[in-house]
């Protein structure tokens, strides 16, 4: 069936693409979260894929089944965007405490889908204990004081990390803003 469906695409009826998205899309997002282990950059692993797929079909040469072939594109597209992640967010700098006001007033100003997003990429780069530390703050609203009692450290280390925490987050959302604007810069 595949191949009837690959001659179509080949021939110029592009709706014949939803057939491939139909049938490998939950394949893809289960072969692309066991890799990244994120929902949301499984989710742009799969769109990457299948954008890949349409584009380079006509190079598809049949020596393997399209299940394979479309196989490796996810695994190649999702270990790529995990170097690619791991590679622009080096987030050694600092940010100065007068540009914490602009950068977290700059991400107020984004949607909230483009907020989640950028969280999500930000909390995977810190460090595990500044990652718990926020989420149970500002996603549990659990106060420094249970989380030093749930955690085991001292009440003073936790607002300690929750600080360290919060100062390299705003550096990590200021590089993605960045970087958005740059991509924007260079595709509009």
């Amino acid at each position: 069936m595949d191949d009837l469906y690959i001659q179509k695409v080949l021939n110029g009826d592009t709706e014949g693409f939803r057939y491939f998205i139909k049938n490998y899309k939950d394949l893809a997002f289960s072969v692309a979260i066991s890799v990244v282990k994120d929902e949301f950059t499984a989710e742009e692993v799969v769109q990457e894929s299948f954008i890949k797929v349409f584009r380079n079909l006509k190079s598809f040469k049949g020596r393997s089944s399209f299940k394979t072939w479309f196989y490796r594109i996810v695994i190649n597209e999702s270990f790529r965007l995990l170097r690619e992640y791991k590679k622009e967010i080096e987030f050694k700098g600092d940010i100065h405490d007068d540009e914490l006001d602009e950068v977290e007033t700059n991400f107020m100003g984004m949607s909230s889908e483009e907020q989640m997003i950028l969280v999500q990429k930000a909390l995977k780069v810190i460090s595990a204990k500044e990652s718990l530390v926020l989420r149970l703050f500002y996603l549990e609203g659990q106060e420094t004081k249970t989380i030093s009692d749930e955690t085991g450290w001292s009440d003073a280390n936790v607002r300690v990390i929750l600080h360290r925490a919060r100062k390299n987050m705003l550096v990590i959302v200021k590089k993605l803003m960045q970087q958005k604007e740059l991509n924007v810069e260079n595709y509009g």
